[in-house]
């Protein structure tokens, strides 16, 4: 079956998870990102590739960086841009997903960015718009966050360069990680041959080995000689069970310490998605540390974004 991301000539009409996405797909976001990233530079950041589209941010859970950096990015583009109040909108009386996207398509939307708690929502979307109206994922469960993945992979593209020399390490819960599994498939596509994933038992899933992932129940061995480490959020509201003592707990055998960061190359960087929890899963001298990369991400972010939404709305279905 065709993947219902690419339309026949391969081209990107929606985006909803890395997995399957060919590499120079993945490779042209990055390049175009590049493109965009002089854009907040300028007096006027305003470019015209959206000028008379409208994007519909549709976000069923809550979000602070990637809400504002599609809503940015979508305005930097030109769009008409409507954030829908999910709380006040008809789904809160009951009308069911399909039914508001019916409505939303009925008032000429060209763009769906969707976050969803049910993995495989965004999916369902794009089965069902019309043939010009294009979805991006911004968040499905705990099944994928495209364009997270993808301005993690910018960031370490801008710092290290050359994916295919790299050893990067992702440390902490990783089985409720919607932003671990975008960023392993992306990884493994550009072809970074050393790729950990680092974690507790209970908070690593055990099928990442045929993926061609090392996993790694200590940090001695997983953050050692790395050149790139991505720190996880605790998910606490999606852990079902028990599976940690407590946060000090966590913190005090899993925490990003600058100690344990010394077992990293000297020039490692370190990354999370956010939001940090400072004293849990990173200290508060490495989250705000010379080699953390943090807050650079956000602003990638943007230009990512801008990328991923102007490159769909130059491809038909």
């Amino acid at each position: 079956m065709r993947n219902p991301q690419l339309n026949a000539h391969g081209e990107l009409i929606h985006l909803l998870s890395i997995e399957g996405l060919p590499q120079p797909v993945l490779t042209h976001i990055l390049d175009t990102a590049s493109s965009f990233v002089s854009v907040s530079d300028r007096d006027v950041k305003k470019v015209p590739l959206l000028r008379g589209k409208s994007v519909f941010n549709l976000f069923f859970e809550n979000s602070t960086r990637t809400r504002t950096t599609f809503e940015i990015a979508a305005k930097r583009l030109s769009a008409d841009v409507i954030n829908l109040d999910i709380a006040r909108s008809s789904t809160a009386k009951g009308e069911s997903l399909l039914d508001t996207l019916a409505n939303l398509s009925a008032m000429h939307a060209d763009m769906f960015v969707v976050r969803h708690s049910e993995s495989g929502a965004p999916y369902l979307i794009a089965q069902h718009t019309a043939p010009h109206v294009h979805v991006v994922n911004a968040g499905d469960g705990r099944h994928a966050h495209p364009t997270q993945g993808l301005l993690d992979m910018y960031t370490i593209r801008h710092y290290k360069g050359d994916f295919t020399r790299l050893s990067v390490a992702i440390v902490g819960d990783i089985v409720h990680s919607r932003v671990a599994r975008s960023d392993i498939h992306a990884l493994t596509t550009l072809g970074v041959p050393d790729i950990r994933a680092v974690g507790p038992r209970t908070l690593v899933p055990g099928d990442l080995a045929g993926m061609g992932v090392r996993v790694c129940h200590t940090l001695e061995e997983g953050l050692r000689d790395v050149d790139v480490v991505i720190t996880l959020r605790l998910q606490n509201e999606r852990m079902s069970g028990a599976l940690l003592p407590s946060a000090g707990e966590y913190y005090k055998h899993w925490g990003l310490t600058r100690e344990r960061l010394a077992l990293a190359r000297p020039d490692a960087i370190v990354m999370h998605p956010g939001p940090i929890n400072r004293g849990v899963e990173i200290a508060s001298d490495v989250a705000d540390g010379t080699t953390s990369v943090i807050l650079p991400q956000v602003t990638f972010g943007i230009a990512v974004r801008m990328a991923v939404m102007s490159i769909l709305a130059g491809n038909e279905a």
